[in-house]
């Protein structure tokens, strides 16, 4: 199985649909906060408020998101000024006295918990960078820089941050690489950064030298200090959906480097490795945990369905095939896309219900919380719709429309989005 021409074009336009008739629209303008600023997110199925709490790091997100489809999609003012909420909510209230950034607000900005990582500063990077592109303002590119030259310092030295364990079995996880990769490569995209292109690279590295398991096909969630798997059930727990949003960084990273085989290689690998591990045969979707050796796992969510996972690997498939096509990147494309939209797909109110059950059935019915809002969803249909514009355009002259793909039609590449 592979795409046609004409089945990739009603892809881009249905991904382009869900993105701006039913996405977008459950979240905005009625999450805007005009009293406060930033975004009220914590909503039910039908979009009625059930908290009015704000988690820093969707602040950022969804301030990156408006921000993207106003540099990207249209210049609708109702989305820069959406934008700007969330940039003035962030600088106004969610910045600690020592810097770091605290993750759950109450409505009118006072802090209520802070976390000892600073995934809520790489947000704020990405989101002040689009930002500082839309708006054109040049005191949030500073600031975007400025804090991602913290988060390098985060990521780098340590005893910087508050450690959550106690150094008897030390370890790291692949979520700092990971997370600084796509914060990287957000900001050389809207504003550039001359450190952007060497710390992706030495990030990349990392994930291959330490978390990429070829022996045993498979992607480590954490690992001990010198790479090795660390044989407790904190150690051998996997998230192939994490894991394989990994990859379609990786891969991204390709396209940019003029479709690096080394890196699509990689990144492919990566892929391979975890649907394995994750796609579950028996109900469909991707599980949220696994046990590298197939032991039991201890989280009790561990074979539920999260909608996050499915956002990033319909991206990484979709990616995958048109980079190699590789048909069977088109077959697990095809597989996750029908399995998402019809189990957490809410067609009735729009947006994309966060939680089933192993056999696909509705776990709870909330729409937002302090970890889910408009990012995972709105970002994949985004992706999708801005990489299939891309691709359609770079081989509208091509005849056939059998097993288009990168390789054998002339063109050579995806140019970077």
């Amino acid at each position: 199985m592979s795409y046609e021409r004409k089945e990739l074009g009603v892809l881009q336009e249905f991904y382009s649909k869900q993105l701006l008739n039913s996405t977008i629209p459950f979240w905005f303008p009625r999450s805007f906060d005009q009293k406060y600023g930033g975004f009220l997110f914590m909503r039910d199925a039908d979009g009625s408020l059930i908290d009015d709490d704000k988690a820093v790091w969707i602040q950022g997100r969804a301030t990156w998101m408006l921000s993207t489809l106003y540099n990207t999609v249209e210049q609708k003012q109702e989305w820069l000024d959406g934008a700007k909420l969330g940039y003035d909510f962030l600088n106004q209230y969610c910045f600690d006295a020592d810097g770091q950034m605290f993750f759950h607000m109450t409505r009118d900005g006072k802090p209520l918990r802070k976390r000892r990582y600073f995934f809520s500063e790489t947000f704020y990077v990405i989101a002040a960078a689009a930002y500082a592109k839309a708006s054109g303002d040049e005191n949030a590119a500073d600031r975007a820089r400025k804090v991602f030259g913290k988060c390098i310092e985060y990521a780098t030295i340590p005893g910087l941050l508050q450690p959550k364990f106690t150094n008897i079995r030390p370890c790291k996880g692949i979520g700092v690489p990971m997370i600084m990769i796509n914060t990287a490569q957000q900001l050389r995209d809207t504003i550039g950064d001359p450190r952007c292109d060497e710390w992706i690279e030495k990030w990349i590295t990392e994930i291959e030298r330490n978390f990429v398991k070829d022996d045993i096909q498979c992607v480590m969630e954490q690992v001990a200090l010198d790479g090795s798997i660390i044989d407790h059930i904190d150690g051998r727990t996997l998230n192939p959906g994490h894991a394989i949003e990994g990859a379609w960084f990786i891969l991204h990273e390709a396209l940019y480097r003029n479709n690096d085989q080394h890196l699509i290689d990689l990144g492919c690998r990566m892929i391979d490795y975890m649907w394995e591990r994750g796609w579950d045969r028996e109900h469909g979707g991707i599980l949220y945990f696994r046990d590298v050796y197939n032991k039991p796992v201890q989280e009790y969510w561990q074979d539920m369905k999260f909608w996050w996972p499915h956002n990033e690997v319909i991206i990484a498939t979709l990616l995958a095939y048109l980079i190699t096509g590789n048909e069977k990147y088109a077959i697990w494309h095809k597989q996750v896309h029908e399995y998402s939209y019809k189990h957490f797909h809410d067609k009735q109110n729009g947006e994309w219900f966060g939680y089933l059950h192993k056999d696909g059935s509705i776990a709870q019915t909330a729409k937002g919380n302090l970890y889910k809002g408009p990012f995972h969803l709105p970002r994949q249909e985004w992706y999708c719709m801005q990489l299939l514009n891309k691709y359609l355009a770079q081989n509208k002259k091509q005849k056939s429309e059998k097993n288009i793909h990168v390789y054998n039609d002339g063109y050579n590449r995806i140019d970077s989005l």
